[in-house]
C-alpha cells in the first residue's frame, strides 16, 4: 500500500480514510470530493494519475481539514500514531500538517511496530517537523525547495521562516553545499530531491543528478508544481524504481508536463498533472532502466 497523509485547507472537513479515485480533476476520498488544487491535494492527484498509468494499486489517503488552527493536524497525528502499525503501508508519504516535534517522534516510534518498515517520504511541513524533531535521518526521501534545504542546513532553525539570512538568500547553485551541510548535521533524509531552476538529486550527501531540461521557468510561479514532484516520486518508488532513479524521472516528468501544457502563470496544476500520461508514454522507457 502507498499511503499519503496530510491536511487540506477545507473548513470542517472530517478525517477521511480510503482509496483515492478521480473524475474530471476532482479527487474522491472517503466519500468526499476534493478539488485537485495545490498542496496535499496536488500531490495526491499526481500520485493517482501516475499509478493509473503504471498499472499499480492507487494510493490510499488519510486527510483532514485544517485551516491553520491545528485541530485537524492533531487528529491526523493521533490517527497515524494509533493505527500505522496495523495499516503497515509499503510507502508512507507525509505532507502538510502543523509541525509538532513530540507527535512526530511518537509517530516514528509507532512506525517501528510495522511488520516491515515502510519507505518514508516527506515534503513541506512534515519535513520541517522531522528535521526539528531530530528524526530526519529516519526518512528515505525529502523533497525540499531552496529555502527548505537552507532550513535543513541551519542547525538553529526550527522552521524555514527562521533560517539564517545568508542561507535564505542563497541562489540555487548553492543547493548542493546546503544539502551536504544538512547531512553533516544529520538533518536530511537518505535522498534529497531539491526543486528549483535546477533540480538536484543528492544521495548521502553527494550530488548524483542535475536536471535542467526542459527549462520552464514559469512552473515555479504555479502553485502545486513542487507538490506534484513528490507525488510522482512516491508513485515511481511504489512501482519498483530505485529512489535515485525515481527522483530523476519525477523531476524530468514534471518539467516536460509543463512544456506539454504550454504553461503560463494562470495554468492550473491539474492541467499539468493531466499531461503526465503523455510524458510517460513518450519518455518513460527512454529515461528508465526498468
Amino acid at each position: 500500500m502507498l499511503l499519503i497523509a496530510g491536511t487540506l485547507p477545507i473548513r470542517d472537513m472530517p478525517l477521511l480514510i480510503g482509496k483515492v479515485t478521480s473524475e474530471n480533476g476532482i479527487l474522491a476520498i472517503g466519500g468526499w470530493q476534493v478539488p485537485c488544487m495545490q498542496g496535499s491535494a496536488a500531490m495526491i492527484g499526481a500520485t493517482l494519475i501516475a499509478t493509473e498509468y503504471l498499472g499499480i494499486d492507487p494510493p490510499s489517503a488519510v486527510v483532514i481539514g485544517d485551516i491553520g488552527e491545528g485541530r485537524g493536524s492533531r487528529q491526523l497525528y493521533d490517527y497515524l500514531i494509533a493505527n500505522i502499525a496495523e495499516v503497515s503501508p509499503d510507502i508512507l508519504t507525509l505532507h502538510y500538517w502543523m509541525p509538532d516535534m513530540s507527535q512526530t517522534r511518537k509517530l516514528c516510534r509507532a512506525i517501528g511496530g510495522c511488520k516491515d518498515r515502510p519507505i518514508m517520504i516527506a515534503d513541506a511541513a512534515s519535513m520541517y517537523s522531522a528535521k526539528a524533531a531530530g528524526v530526519a535521518s529516519e526518512f528515505d526521501a525529502f523533497t525540499p525547495d531552496l529555502s527548505e534545504v537552507a532550513f535543513l542546513a541551519d542547525p538553529d532553525a526550527t522552521h524555514p521562516a527562521y533560517v539564517s539570512r545568508h542561507l535564505f538568500e542563497s541562489d540555487i547553485s548553492r543547493a548542493p553545499q546546503l544539502g551536504k551541510t544538512a547531512y553533516e548535521y544529520d538533518s536530511a533524509a537518505r535522498l534529497l530531491l531539491i526543486k528549483g531552476a535546477i533540480d538536484f538529486v543528492i544521495e548521502d550527501g553527494e550530488v548524483v543528478a542535475e536536471i535542467t531540461e526542459p527549462d520552464i521557468p514559469v512552473l515555479e510561479a504555479i502553485g502545486g508544481t513542487g507538490d506534484t514532484i513528490t507525488g510522482l516520486l512516491a508513485a515511481l518508488i511504489f512501482a519498483g524504481y530505485r529512489p535515485r532513479e525515481a527522483a530523476v524521472i519525477a523531476a524530468r516528468t514534471n518539467r516536460m508536463a509543463g512544456k506539454y501544457a504550454d504553461v503560463d502563470p494562470a495554468t492550473r496544476v491539474v492541467d499539468i498533472i493531466s499531461k503526465f500520461p503523455d510524458v510517460f508514454k513518450e519518455y518513460l522507457c527512454k529515461w528508465s532502466s526498468v
